[in-house]
Formats: structure tokens, C-alpha cells, sequence
């Protein structure tokens, strides 16, 4: 019996809590800040630091839960920065948001940049490599004491489309989520400082997505909160194509990105993950209030 053809696990009434976290009392929504020049959905318009500073303050102003700042670029086929350069991007913008009073994530998987990032008052490490691209990660943020993010995640993004290949994919992953939060703990991380992200797009097709999403249930039974994060990403341009095969652009993709959103959090997610606040805030919302009126 695979996940996909097995019994429904019934979501949560209420995300279990992430400890160092504040609670939303509803799925939170994290808005995106790339302080990159080659981000996939936004073309590099807040590489500039000050300009980041002021998307970050303003997705704050429009609702955002946390702000999420990455300064590598992880769409499939781009290249690495080094660590220095991650630096000069993300530190400066994670001091000023934080200092402004947002809950930070830093979106990286080096543990210097973590470090760095945490010591600049992030509060949280998003690590799409779930701490197997820098094997120092866990324990830092075992010593840390910060709550992280793992992710599933088999590669690179330079080649990480070469291993998208399952058999069963709900299944896998969270078979591969499972052996990652093992090891992560077996570092010295809390259970409770944990999130799982399926890892939407990463060494995925868009016929890997649509089962994860429609699955998340699955994953509810490793007893972790789940960050869903599919704003903008390819497999929405797909599905919502010209007649021609036109991709839909990634800033046309927000409405698709909102309702993914909605079910996600009416299936239990504990945040969502997007470049665009209000939407996606409406939208988890509503899902809020529907699933206390069952």
C-alpha cells in the first residue's frame, strides 16, 4: 500500500507549535525577500540592499507573518555564490527587518551564513538542503537552539532535476523527510524546533508536485509542522499555460499561488511560503474560518 493510495490522515485542528516561534493561531504566511540578481520570480528587483530592506518592510506592513531572506538563488540549473558574497547580501537585510520587529528566516544552507544571519536576529534557519549541504548545519542549530526548516532535498540546484525520479512519490518523501529529521535530531535539535517542507519543485516534475500537495496529509503523521511553499513556481506556469505552451510568466501566477495557499492550509500547513502578501493572506484566512465552522 503506497501514501498516495492509502488511508487519509486527518490534518491537524492546529499545526503543532515550533518552538522559539510565536503561535498565528492560523496558518502564518512568509513573505519572500531574494536578495539575488537571477531570483526566478522576481528578476533581481531587491538585490539592492536598501531595496530589500523596503520589500521586507513592506510585505510586513501588508500582513506578513515572517519575512524569508535568501541570497542564493535556488532555481533549477542556477549556479552557487560563495559564502562571502551570501553574506554581504543577507546579513544587512535580516538586521534591519529585524530590528523593525519581523520574525526572520534565513534562507540558506551554509552554516556561516546561519550563523551570521541568527547573530543579526533571524529566529529562523530555512535550510532547503535539510542540512546535507553543510554537514556543521545541525549542530549549530542544535547549539543554537534556533528553529530550522528541512527540507526535502537531493541535490543542488545545478543538477537537481537529473534525480527527480520515484516510484511513488509521496511515499518517498516522506520516507526521505523521516531519515532527514532523524538526523537532524540525533545532532541535538529538539523535535519541537523543526518544520518540514516537502520541497516543492527541488529534484520534482510537475507531476511530483500535484501528489504532495494533494497528499500533505502523509506527512502530518511525522508529527512536524509543514511549510508549503509553491508561489510562482514553474509547475503553476505549466498548468496555467497558453494554448500554445506559453508558460504563464511567474508574476501571473499569484492568483494560482493563493489558492494553493488556501487548500494548503486548509489541509493543515503551518505557513506558506510566498513572494506576494495579501492574497495568500486573504486566503488562509478564509480557510481559518472554514475549518472552525466544521
Amino acid at each position: 500500500m503506497t501514501a498516495t493510495t492509502g488511508p487519509r490522515h486527518r490534518a491537524p485542528d492546529r499545526p503543532p507549535r515550533v518552538r522559539g516561534l510565536p503561535e498565528f493561531g492560523r496558518c502564518a504566511v512568509m513573505g519572500v525577500v531574494n536578495v539575488t540578481p537571477d531570483s526566478f520570480s522576481d528578476g533581481g528587483l531587491w538585490f539592492d540592499a536598501k531595496a530589500a530592506i523596503t520589500r521586507g518592510l513592506t510585505l510586513i506592513e501588508q500582513g506578513a507573518d515572517l519575512i524569508d531572506v535568501g541570497g542564493e538563488s535556488t532555481r533549477p540549473g542556477a549556479g552557487r555564490v560563495d559564502a562571502d558574497e551570501e553574506l554581504r547580501r543577507v546579513v544587512p537585510v535580516v538586521r534591519e527587518l529585524a530590528a523593525a520587529g519581523a520574525v526572520v528566516s534565513v534562507d540558506t544552507t551554509r552554516v556561516e551564513v546561519a550563523s551570521a544571519a541568527v547573530a543579526a536576529g533571524a529566529r529562523l534557519v530555512n535550510d532547503v538542503s535539510g542540512g546535507l549541504a553543510d554537514p556543521a548545519m545541525a549542530a549549530y542549530v542544535a547549539e543554537s537552539e534556533v528553529p530550522v526548516v528541512v527540507m526535502h532535498w537531493r541535490g543542488h540546484s545545478r543538477g537537481m532535476q537529473e534525480q527527480a525520479v520515484y516510484s511513488d512519490v509521496v511515499a518517498e518523501v516522506r520516507a526521505e523527510l523521516a531519515e532527514r529529521m532523524d538526523k537532524v535530531v540525533s545532532a541535538g535539535v529538539h523535535p519541537d524546533a523543526i518544520v518540514l517542507d516537502p520541497g516543492l519543485g527541488f529534484a520534482k516534475t510537475a507531476e511530483h508536485n500535484w501528489p504532495l500537495l494533494a497528499h500533505l496529509d502523509a506527512l502530518h503523521d511525522l508529527g512536524r509542522p509543514l511549510l508549503v511553499a509553491a508561489s510562482r513556481k514553474t509547475f503553476l506556469g505549466r498548468l496555467l499555460a497558453a494554448e500554445d505552451g506559453t508558460l504563464r510568466p511567474p508574476r501571473g501566477r499569484d492568483d494560482a499561488t493563493a489558492a494553493v495557499s488556501a487548500l494548503a492550509a486548509a489541509a493543515g500547513a503551518w505557513a506558506v511560503r510566498v513572494h506576494e502578501v495579501p492574497a495568500s493572506l486573504d486566503a488562509v484566512k478564509v480557510a481559518a474560518a472554514w475549518q472552525e465552522a466544521r
